[in-house]
Formats: C-alpha cells, structure tokens, sequence
C-alpha cells in the first residue's frame, strides 16, 4: 500500500465482505462497524511501515474479530467458538482479495446480503439510502451528503440513526430470497444508482469518475437483475449504467480536462456496453409499466443512436424528459428538460424553463443550474451573462475536472461571442 492511500480506499476494496462477516457472526450491525474501523485505522497505520497482508480481509476481519471478542468477554465460550470460525475465513463469509481464488457469484452474494440488510423495511428510505451507500459503496459521509444535497452532519446523524434502528431491531445478517426482493426494489435501485452516479461523476476531488464505485454497482445490479429479470426497472436501471458507463473513455482529454457530451469521439464508445444496455431497454419498454430508470435509459440510447452530435433525436429526447417529469419531477429533471427544448425552440425557451429555478432549495449549493444557465446564454448570443454563470458555477463545483472545464468556458467566452459546440 503507497503511503498516500486513504482510509476509504481500504474501505472500499474490502471492508463490504468482512463487514457482512462480522454482522453474520456477532449480529450488531453498529458495534461490527465500529471494530472494523478499529481495524481499517489500524491498517492504515500499519500496513504502510510493516507491508500489506497477503489477505488484507483476512487480517481486517482479524483485528475486528478481537475488538468484538473483547466486548462480548462474558460469553466467552461462544464468541470464542464464532471467532475460531471466522478467522478460518469460510468461503462464503470472507472475500479474500489474495492468492486464493472465489467463487464470483459467492462475492456477489456477500456484498448483496450486506446490501439487502441495509435496506430493512424498518428502515426510512432517506435511512436505507445512506446506510448502504457508507456499508457497502465505500463513500465517506461528505460524500453521501454532497450527492443528496444535504449538510454533512445531516448525513451523519441519519447514518447513526439507521445503525441504532438496526440494532434494536435486532436485525440479522440472512439471505433474502428472491420472493422476498420485490419489496425492497424501490430501495435498492436508488441506492445503487447513487452509487453508480458518484463513480461516473465524483462529486468531488481531482478524478472526474470511480471505476471501482460504478464496477461495482454494475455488478451488483446485474446480480439483481439475474434474480428478477421480470423488473422493468432493475433492467432499465442495468441499461442506463452500461449505455452511460460506455461512454468512460471519451470523456477526459489528454490534460484531464472534462469532454462534454457532443464534443466526444464516439468511435471510443464501448460499443459491447452500448449494444447490451440499448438491447436491454429495447426488451424492457414493451412490457409492463414504464418507470424513471427505463425513460432515462431510453433517453441515453437515443444519444448512443446518434453517429454525429448533430444527428441527436432532440425531439424525441425532450418526449422522454417531458414522460420523465410526470413520473419523477424534480429541478435536475427540468435542467436537463430545458436543455432538449433549447435545442428545437431555441435557448431562450430553455431559459424561460429553468428561471423558476433560480428559488429551488435543492440547487441552491450546487453548480448544475448556474453551469447551464451559462450554457444557453452562450447559445443565447448573451456572453457577459454567461461568462458569470460559468465563473459561479466553476466556484459551487467540488470536482476538479468540472471546475477547470468550466472556468475554460468562462474564459472562453468573450463579448464577441462563444464557441457553443463546447
């Protein structure tokens, strides 16, 4: 381990599965947690100096296990039969991430079970959401604060609530079965395009995406998606990720700076990925209730459709924001609504759209309005006004590559007028 990698890393790397161990084991979701960040704490002061375990899970689950063992001292006999058990790392309970080999499914399945225990129905959406998204995605809380629009110690007290439900729940670490899934659907598709949403788009930092935070929930959605193949949203959720992820590698330019969609080399597309998400939603719509995630997969395989930026179905695109709105309105919904009325009536119906906005609680600290209010005064012929749009929405932007991109734009743009393509 390089002496500059943070604690989150080893949390997202392994902590999921000896996390789901240790639930299974000892059954306090909140105490298991708390040993293993003993543990994590402990590897990031150790691990740099003395070198990483050949099985760091292993040796997490270690450190953790004897945390819980020592707070459980009465029952003695027991922890000590249950900590014999886990440090023979079962199959089925400890991912080891060294030499020997796993079952695929078996990681999954882990993962999936932490999942699923995280979205107790006893648990508030808002709860679920945020408990998940700090056991199983790996994001720190400020990161989850910052993807939900809310004050870091907002996030805080709702994660430390959720943990304290599940333990007076008493709420055990066991297998869902598939009959059993339907009921937290809803949950876990947000949780998991949450989590998809931070790696495609870090929501801060010097990296504009996560490839292990979108992996792994393209993973686990395929999972899902494997168990109820009749979920139309769990397929349209699969489709946006693959048709949304296959775009990765046209994104940045060779200084890291950020691509805008219709400035894109689209022969770099991942054509495997575009062609199974657009086959997926193609097979979805037909059948059963249209819902949020298969509009918003639709929307990004009428883009994937398109050879040339120019050749985008906008109309048909603006149809599937208008479908969107209906089903799930919400001011980003109405941002990116604005933008596909912009391109067939023109900018200055977009800015009629999104003026409402200017009052909307939800993106009062966040860049995305100012950043395409900017963008259609550009295209509006009105650069002064832009040119401020693009500096404050460069100044409310957290990702490095989002604010170098579009303090570019403000730069750019000049009382003579803007290059709009960009």
């Amino acid at each position: 381990m390089s002496s500059d990698q943070l604690p989150e890393d080893l949390w997202r790397a392994h902590a999921p599965q000896v996390l789901a161990a240790l639930v299974r084991r000892y059954g306090d979701f909140g105490a298991a947690e708390d040993a293993l960040q003993e543990a994590l704490l402990a590897a990031y002061q150790q691990w740099p100096t003395q070198g990483v375990p050949d099985r760091p899970d292993a040796w997490l689950a270690t450190v953790a296990s004897r945390r819980l063992v020592d707070q459980v001292r009465s029952e003695r006999a027991r922890t000590d039969r249950e900590r014999q058990d886990l440090l023979r790392t079962p199959r089925d309970e400890i991912v080891s991430s060294g030499t020997a080999s796993i079952d695929r499914v078996t990681v999954v399945d882990d993962s999936v079970s932490l999942l699923l225990l995280c979205c107790h129905p006893e648990l508030s959406r808002p709860s679920q959401v945020a408990l998940t998204l700090r056991a199983v995605g790996g994001l720190t809380t400020a990161q989850i604060a910052r993807a939900f629009l809310v004050p870091e110690a907002t996030m805080a007290q709702r994660i430390s609530r959720a943990k304290a439900r599940l333990r007076r729940l008493d709420a055990p670490l066991a297998r869902v079965s598939p009959g059993e899934l339907p009921d937290r659907v809803v949950s876990v598709t947000q949780v998991l395009y949450v989590v998809f949403t931070e790696g495609h788009l870090s929501t801060a930092g010097r990296d504009l995406y996560d490839v292990s935070l979108s992996e792994e929930a393209i993973r686990l959605t395929r999972w899902l998606h494997a168990r109820l193949p009749q979920s139309g949203e769990i397929t349209g959720l699969l489709a946006l990720m693959l048709l949304t992820d296959a775009r990765r590698a046209s994104r940045l330019d060779q200084d890291g700076s950020l691509i805008p969609l219709d400035r894109q080399d689209r022969t770099r597309w991942d054509r495997g990925r575009l062609r199974e998400g657009i086959a997926l939603i193609e097979a979805a719509l037909p059948v059963g209730r249209v819902g949020p995630y298969q509009l918003q997969a639709a929307i990004a395989a009428v883009h994937a459709e398109a050879g040339r930026a120019e050749d985008t179905d906008w109309a048909q695109i603006e149809v599937l924001y208008a479908m969107l709105a209906e089903q799930a309105p919400g001011p980003v919904v109405t941002l990116n609504r604005a933008v596909a009325v912009a391109m067939l009536q023109g900018p200055e119906a977009g800015l009629r759209m999104i003026a409402p906005l200017a009052s909307s609680q939800e993106l009062r600290h966040s860049h995305r309005l100012p950043a395409v209010r900017a963008h259609l005064l550009a295209l509006a012929g009105r650069p002064a006004e832009a040119r401020i749009a693009y500096a404050e929405a460069a100044r409310l932007a957290t990702s490095i590559p989002e604010q170098r991109y579009l303090n570019e734009r403000a730069a750019a743009t000049s009382d003579r007028g803007t290059d709009s393509s960009r």
